[in-house]
């Protein structure tokens, strides 16, 4: 994009309006216009605009600013404009390149375009034929534009799904006699989707269906943001995009139904879990993404304090027993387990898992998943796998009585059992495997360490904005933060937001642990049947670190802020 497309009506009119607010001096005024004149002269296409930052006399932000206030329109710099892909995809690439604009946004029933040319009337009548909306032009600079366009371009590619699923999605209205025709706008809307959600890393997008709206929100890092609010009337063939590709009943809108879609996003493989939910006002759809191609985090890699992760080796490296992670859903305890797994893997031992479902594909080792309708659960696959000579069990969770029996008497018999529970932390899984039907007795002869574990957001390291706070304002909202008794202040980070981090503050996430090895006192505390607290008492006073300390060793890290260690460990 270049600056030499503005129509201006007259070189000297923008030239005035740069000397007026003083950009420019007349002496560069008088030297640019001789320049723009020798040009035209000779042939070149040049217009003024580019003159003048050729020259070096304005910037492009001073040249659109100046335009912006020329043609009566609102200067915007794209960086910190939430740009909504629900209407970047209402025109194609080629007609953004064309006209040198690109919606961004809507304002009420208006469609807020970007341009480098606020005034090309031309343009600006083709984009509102073209979308059925009235027309908000703002002004842009030249070169955010070009990289928003080539961006957009890129995220609204063809080829995202097989050719095979495009020819399914024009059939669908023939086969169904109640199926919504699926055209461009919905294939480019659902590509958008899919492409945007894989390259800002999110593991869930939501598509909710509003009174007149539709919104779309990604899971990024644990926390759901609002990334676009598209068309309503995109909404009904969209949903039906989506179920074509993921093999559902586009006709059934009152059940709720489940599919999977494979897709090859920026060359790696994505697979989603398709999930519809019918809602007041229509149908719901969360689809979980699965990156196929991703590596499998290291131990080393996951946040452990070093004193820790050298424990927890030891715990996993013992021939027999078993090893229990404890979180809530989506505190990463399949991927802290698949780490493990992964420094255990050798030829020397057998590793089978029973899980529900598989995650992700790990060379070497044998992965059952569970079918339930087939009569294959965790319990009955425990069954078998024990007459397969495993030396390592991993079993997705422990759901129930007989699962959790047989995962015991799996660690008595000579076995490493590494599975995971749902306790909030590390000594809740000694009495939550009590409630089950567990005796006590079996408890401490089995169990060997708990790991409880939290994912905190970590700052983004470009963004992040230092502070310094006095120790008794940090002791009055954090009385046991760990401060060393000679500090009168410390300083730590706070988020910001920038085009890295899509304007959140954080990038990427971060364990935070806590360790219970059993030791003879806290199994002389389990068959005595005692509360998990006086459990959690006894470790801490082992010397067990615990979730919240751990959070708050990474604020004096400054790996992550306050805000956030609260937020997860209130």
């Amino acid at each position: 994009m270049d600056a030499n497309r503005i129509t201006m009506g007259s070189e000297k009119r923008i030239g005035h309006l740069l000397v007026e607010n003083g950009t420019i001096t007349r002496e560069q005024l008088k030297e640019a216009l001789e320049a723009y004149q020798k040009g035209k002269e000779s042939g070149e296409k040049k217009l003024f605009g580019q003159v003048l930052v050729e020259l070096g006399f304005v910037t492009e932000e001073n040249l659109s600013r100046a335009v912006a206030l020329q043609v009566g329109v609102d200067y915007i710099k794209l960086e910190n404009f939430k740009i909504d892909g629900g209407a970047t995809i209402l025109i194609d690439p080629d007609s953004a390149r064309r006209y040198r604009a690109l919606p961004i946004g809507f304002e009420g029933e208006r469609l807020v375009v970007a341009m480098f040319d606020p005034n090309d009337i031309l343009a600006i009548d083709d984009i509102r034929l073209i979308t059925g909306y009235d027309i908000k032009p703002v002004c842009v600079t030249g070169s955010e534009l070009s990289a928003i366009i080539d961006q957009f371009a890129r995220t609204t590619a063809d080829g995202l799904i097989d050719e095979e699923d495009k020819d399914e999605a024009e059939k669908a209205e023939l086969d169904e006699p109640h199926a919504v025709s699926v055209g461009k706008p919905a294939v480019q809307l659902a590509n958008a989707i899919f492409n945007q959600a894989a390259r800002d890393g999110a593991s869930d997008i939501h598509i909710e269906p509003q009174d007149k709206s539709l919104r779309v929100r990604f899971r990024i890092d644990g926390v759901l943001h609002e990334v676009m609010q598209p068309p309503f009337r995109l909404y009904p063939p969209l949903i039906s995009r989506i179920k074509v590709i993921a093999n559902m009943d586009i006709a059934n809108r009152r059940i709720p139904q489940d599919g999977r879609i494979s897709l090859k996003l920026d060359r790696r493989l994505i697979d989603l879990r398709v999930a519809s939910l019918p809602t007041a006002y229509g149908e719901k759809m969360t689809l979980r993404l699965l990156d196929r191609s991703s590596r499998i985090i290291t131990l080393k890699e996951l946040g452990f304090p070093a004193s820790q992760l050298k424990l927890f080796g030891k715990m996993i490296a013992k021939p027999h027993g078993c090893v229990l992670v404890t979180g809530p859903t989506g505190s990463g305890k399949t991927t802290t387990l698949y780490a493990g797994l992964s420094e255990l893997n050798s030829v020397e031992k057998h590793i089978i898992t029973v899980e529900d479902p598989i995650e992700y594909r790990l060379a070497g080792i044998n992965q059952v998943q569970i079918n339930p309708r087939a009569g294959l659960t965790f319990a009955t696959g425990l069954k078998s796998i024990l007459r397969n000579d495993p030396d390592i069990i991993m079993i997705g969770e422990i759901r129930d009585h007989e699962t959790a029996r047989i995962a015991i008497e799996s660690a008595l018999t000579g076995h490493l059992v590494l599975s995971t529970l749902h306790t909030n932390d590390a000594a809740g899984a000694i009495t939550r495997l009590g409630d089950m039907g567990i005796e006590s007795y079996l408890t401490a002869s089995s169990v060997i360490a708990v790991l409880a574990q939290r994912l905190l957001r970590l700052l983004c390291t470009r963004c992040r904005k230092e502070y310094t706070i006095g120790r008794e304002e940090l002791l009055a909202s954090v009385p046991d933060f760990p401060l060393r008794k000679e500090e009168r202040e410390l300083v730590i980070f706070k988020p910001a937001g920038c085009l890295h981090c899509s304007k959140t503050g954080y990038k990427g996430r971060s364990g935070v642990y806590e360790l219970l090895i059993i030791s003879d006192k806290i199994k002389q505390l389990t068959l005595q049947h005692r509360s998990a607290g006086e459990i959690h008492e006894a470790a801490v006073s082992e010397g067990m670190i615990t979730l919240r300390q751990d959070g708050l060793l990474k604020v004096r890290a400054g790996l992550t802020a306050l805000e956030e260690v609260l937020r997860v460990l209130a």
